[in-house]
């Protein structure tokens, strides 16, 4: 299971960077936002630099919502740097502009999906990741780990390259439960990856090894 974390935080991406165990980054213009990083320049450029952190791949999000938008901002994002991902929405321009991506061998993750059949239209395009949105789904009284294992059972039935790319990841327990399911992929804040370090127990026996050996050793 890859490892991506969902932020624009470069400080937190270096954190998950130097654990060893990070695969990639996810990103979208709320995040950026919360950054304080507008104007085109300054996010382009910002890609750039969480590109030069990471070794895998960074999803970078297009915010045209027609398909020549799409297009030219995609292959702007595209041109940055041989790590990004371009992101598409699920929409039917989405989809199309996916199948372009696709078609000249740059990768792309299709968002926003919150059903099977997305998945499966984004899976047809040649999507390189599909992102299942787990935690919104939650939000609203459904249940997104289900939304994962339909997916995981489609693809496998056809033998669909695309990954499931588990997105809107809230905490420690959607990380294990999409690994159990088989996701390709999780991405989540940088907490959901760290707290999968604690337990009480391992506090308590570190805490007896430290005191017996402190007493043997006076």
């Amino acid at each position: 299971m890859k490892f991506f974390i969902d932020t624009a935080n470069l400080e937190q991406i270096k954190e998950a960077q130097e654990l060893g165990i990070l695969d990639g980054v996810t990103t979208n213009p709320s995040l950026m936002a919360k950054e304080g990083i507008t104007g085109k320049n300054n996010i382009l450029k910002h890609y750039v630099d969480i590109c030069n952190i990471v070794d895998g791949d960074v999803s970078a999000e297009v915010n045209a919502m027609d398909l020549e938008g799409m297009i030219r901002e995609g292959e702007e994002l595209a041109d940055l740097h041989e790590q990004i991902v371009v992101k598409l929405p699920m929409t039917k321009e989405g989809v199309k502009a996916c199948k372009y991506f696709s078609d000249k061998g740059i990768k792309t993750n299709v968002t926003l999906v919150f059903s099977a059949g997305q998945a499966l239209l984004a899976a047809k395009a040649g999507a390189t990741y599909v992102s299942p949105f787990l935690g919104r789904l939650d939000d609203v009284s459904t249940d997104g780990l289900n939304l994962i294992q339909e997916i995981r059972d489609i693809y496998d039935n056809y033998g669909f390259e695309t990954q499931i790319l588990a997105a809107s990841v809230r905490h420690t327990m959607h990380v294990v439960n999409c690994a159990k399911i088989g996701a390709d992929v999780m991405t989540g804040p940088l907490s959901s990856i760290t707290g999968l370090l604690k337990h009480p127990l391992t506090d308590i026996g570190i805490a007896q090894f430290i005191a017996d050996y402190e007493k043997g050793n006076k």
